[in-house]
């Protein structure tokens, strides 16, 4: 049976269980307590090099990190990921816009809110992922008036990534009644069959609102790897 390490507030672990669920695809979940420092360990380095969840365990004991790429991994032959060249790469194209202007942006804005740390940040970073953030929501309203869903006319792994921290966007100070189009690509995703309302604030974990654990250098390899800023 497939493996999940995933941690419950994580809207990148979201990504994971949501096509996860659209696939009636069974898992078991181990949980990695990311502010505990166990993400640093040489145990999950070995599994997820940046320390970040989501990351799996196949079979076979075949492992895979980071969460677009396990959404292009468990989607290939479905009906979540075009089956065409050219729609496979649109998809990639959105992918890849998610992890630079959404995930890196509103994903780390909402986190520090949440958690507490925005103040510990420095302002020119924040206004910067601020800026950024305002631009990837205008211009997925822009796009988002013109079809139904992000890749395309049909609802993809694409949707799923961008929805797992846009439509959180509230929750790191952007008001999301300034994009109508993008409200109503919001209702079109929640309506789908099999959809996961459910999430998880960092409340859960009583060591949320601790700094990620310092860069460690992993033993025998060599390398540094600096604490990720996103969770």
């Amino acid at each position: 049976m497939l493996t999940l390490y995933d941690y419950l507030p994580s809207q990148n672990g979201w990504k994971v269980r949501q096509l996860l669920a659209h696939l009636d695809l069974p898992y078991r979940t181990e949980s990695i307590s990311l502010f505990e420092g166990e993400g640093r360990s040489g145990a999950f380095l070995a599994i997820s090099p940046t320390g970040t969840v989501p990351a799996i365990r196949l079979d076979d004991g075949r492992t895979l990190a980071e969460s677009n790429a396990i959404l292009a991994f468990l989607a290939d032959g479905s009906e979540w990921l075009p089956s065409d060249r050219f729609g496979r790469a649109k998809v990639l194209q959105w992918l890849s816009f998610e992890q630079e202007r959404v995930e890196s942006t509103i994903g780390a804005l909402r986190h520090w809110s949440l958690t507490g740390k925005l103040a510990r940040r420095a302002a020119d970073l924040v206004a910067v992922k601020r800026s950024t953030a305002l631009g990837a929501l205008a211009l997925l309203d822009a796009e988002l008036a013109t079809r139904d869903f992000i890749a395309g006319d049909a609802y993809s792994i694409a949707d799923i990534s961008i929805f797992a921290y846009a439509s959180r966007a509230d929750e790191a100070g952007f008001a999301l009644a300034d994009y109508p189009a993008f409200g109503r690509w919001l209702e079109r995703v929640r309506a789908q069959p099999g959809h996961l309302a459910r999430t998880w604030p960092y409340s859960i974990d009583p060591h949320a609102t601790r700094e990620l654990p310092a860069p460690t250098q992993r033993a025998g390899a060599g390398m540094v790897h600096a604490a990720p800023q996103r969770a």
